[in-house]
């Protein structure tokens, strides 16, 4: 445009001395006013820049959308419009919106489902720890879920009733995500009232774990976690008090639960068994002395792989402080004892 221009403005300003062009420079100078006129309004009236303008405006919004959405950026500017169009894209608004949208909803967490412990996966150890003595636990102890397991003294994983464990809990003490790999020695100790939470037996030694406590008030938790391959019993009621057991999963054992049938000195003992996951093989899930007024309440029990109904749900003992063996009296439901229905246990 100002290339066509410039020699017309030169030429008017050259100084002519024949007067008889000067009508032909006047129309020329005429004829160029005129063109130019025509040039501005026609530059006027057009609107190119301003498609431009606006398809840079939402390519500048898609970039800053970019810093939330890392994902939707090469997408959406891909389906945006170059600046240089005269126009935007009418799907430029869409491709923009569409991959935010699934972003977001990708973004979304779903939650896990809420389910009682006792039928979840095991975990995997986050490390793994040899215990050579000993750890003694007051106030509250979390493993970080690494494996513990036994080591010089502590390194066997026969049945001997005088083996140390490795976890003694003082009382009112919790001890949380461990795991117990093999060998586990005597397990877990509980002096007094504890907490065991989500703890959980690869390899069940002679006991899981043993309760103590001497007071009629003690209280024992045992709530998330599990236990396999116990040849004996898992949890060991010597003390008195009453052992809590909920969202837990137990196979391949003898004993979930045995007050003990001929200790030294014996008490009045309870234990409440709820929302619990047994996979076969298994002996009983609780033994109990009737002759010291011990009981047994369960609910919610999930039996699997025990198509002929092998393990005993609550078998009842004569206990004795003699040391000698107890002998069973009976098993089933007695409504004073072992207290359950028929609907508190089910088979799978």
């Amino acid at each position: 445009m100002s290339t066509g221009a410039t020699p017309r403005r030169r030429s008017q300003h050259r100084k002519r001395t024949d007067n008889r062009r000067r009508p032909l420079l006047i129309g020329a100078l005429t004829i160029t006013l005129v063109a130019a006129a025509v040039l501005v309004g026609g530059l006027l009236t057009t609107t190119p820049d301003s498609g431009s303008d606006t398809v840079r405006s939402e390519s500048s919004t898609l970039r800053e959308a970019s810093g939330a959405f890392p994902s939707v950026s090469s997408t959406a500017t891909s389906a945006s419009p170059s600046p240089a169009e005269p126009s935007p894209s009418p799907s430029a608004s869409k491709a923009s919106a569409s991959p935010r949208k699934s972003a977001a909803a990708a973004a979304k967490p779903t939650g896990a489902a809420d389910s009682p412990t006792g039928s979840g996966s095991w975990p995997t150890p986050a490390a793994d720890r040899p215990v050579t003595a000993t750890i003694e636990v007051s106030g509250s102890y979390d493993g970080g879920l690494k494996r513990f397991h036994g080591s010089g003294a502590l390194g066997s994983d026969g049945q001997d009733e005088d083996q140390g464990p490795l976890f003694e809990l003082a009382d009112g003490a919790t001890l949380q995500n461990v795991i117990l790999g093999a060998p586990a020695a005597d397990g877990v100790h509980c002096l007094g009232s504890c907490t065991l939470r989500n703890v959980w037996w690869q390899d069940v030694g002679e006991d899981a774990a043993t309760f103590k406590g001497t007071s009629a008030s003690a209280t024992y938790l045992v709530t998330g976690g599990g236990a396999r391959h116990a040849d004996d019993k898992v949890f060991q009621h010597n003390g008195a008090g009453t052992l809590t057991i909920r969202n837990f999963q137990v196979s391949d054992f003898g004993k979930l639960y045995r007050s003990c049938g001929n200790c030294d000195t014996q008490y009045e003992r309870h234990v409440v068994i709820s929302d619990v996951r047994v996979t076969g093989p298994g002996n009983a899930l609780a033994g109990i002395n009737t002759n010291y007024g011990d009981t047994a309440t369960l609910s919610g029990v999930r039996i699997v792989g025990d198509g002929g109904r092998d393990i005993t749900v609550c078998a009842r003992f004569q206990g004795n402080d003699s040391g000698a063996e107890p002998s069973e009296t009976g098993s089933g439901p007695d409504g004073t004892h072992c207290r359950y229905s028929s609907s508190d246990v089910t088979y799978t």
